[in-house]
Order: C-alpha cells, then structure tokens, then sequence
C-alpha cells in the first residue's frame, strides 16, 4: 500500500504481525459493508468479521462478529460483566475510534476500548477485518488479533 497507510495497518506493521492487505472497489450503493468486502474478495462471509460499537452500562465496548451474523448484545454485556448494552451513537464510535462507520477497524483505534471477538474466530486459520477504511481489509490470524487487542473470546454472534 502506497503511503503511510491506515492506524491499523501501520499498528500491524510496527508489531511486526504476519497480516495481508486486500483492497477493493467500494460501491457507495452498497450499504452492508462487511458483505460486500466478503463478496469482492471472494471469502465466506463467516470469515470476514464487522467492527461494532456497543455502549455497556455507559461505556464504549467493542464487539468483532461475523459479517453474516448479528451482535448480541446481552451476551456482549455479560462477557465484559455488564449488564445493559445497546450499539453506541454512530458519532460516539466514529469520535471514539477515528474510524469511519463502515471503515471501523478493531486496530488502531484512537482510545483502546474493552474488546470482545466472536469465539467462531478461533476455528479460523485466518480472518479478514476492516482495515480502516470502506474497500479496505486485513487478513490476519485469530491469535494475534485477539493477543494485539487483548480481547476476550466469546460466544457474542447471534443469529
């Protein structure tokens, strides 16, 4: 990639983390990011995981599920030890993370917030996520993002 590239590439780079950058052309039609970037690149949409933003018991959390599932929230709460959560402002995740929505990548974000990754990740040899901007991903092992982030694994993908 041309450039200084994105805070999670750049984060990936200076760890020294084995990654791949895949980039594709964004339709702005396209509104299911994390399916159209499954789709582009031509990955089962269970190994490309979406970037999402939860307020629990008022504070930012971070949850990292399937593109081709859901967040559930009460299971999020409960893996972080929370009991309420509703998906945060798109504004506050934006402010938060210095991403855009449909770019939020789970690295570099600009304030380290508690993390959660979808545990069907761990079956994965690798998996892709946003690398920090809409037609830009990042494929990278299950291990070393969850040790980057240090996240906790959880059944956190509903239906």
């Amino acid at each position: 990639m041309a450039g200084r590239g994105t805070p999670a590439t750049v984060l990936l780079t200076r760890q020294k983390v084995a990654h791949t950058v895949h980039s594709y052309e964004h339709d702005p039609r396209h509104t299911s990011f994390g399916l159209e970037a499954a789709e582009a690149l031509g990955v089962p949409p269970e190994q490309v995981f979406k970037t999402l933003l939860a307020e629990v018991d008022g504070n930012l959390v971070v949850g990292i599920v399937p593109v081709s599932a859901q967040l559930d929230l009460k299971a999020l709460a409960a893996a972080v030890g929370g009991k309420r959560a509703k998906m945060a402002d798109v504004t506050a995740a934006e402010r938060a993370t210095g991403y855009v929505a449909g770019g939020i990548s789970p690295l570099g974000q600009r304030k380290r917030l508690p993390t959660v990754l979808d545990s069907s990740a761990s079956a994965l040899p690798t998996l892709f996520c946003s690398a920090g901007r809409r037609g830009l991903e990042i494929e990278l092992s299950p291990a070393d993002l969850t040790r980057i982030l240090g996240a906790k694994l959880a059944p956190i993908a509903g239906p």
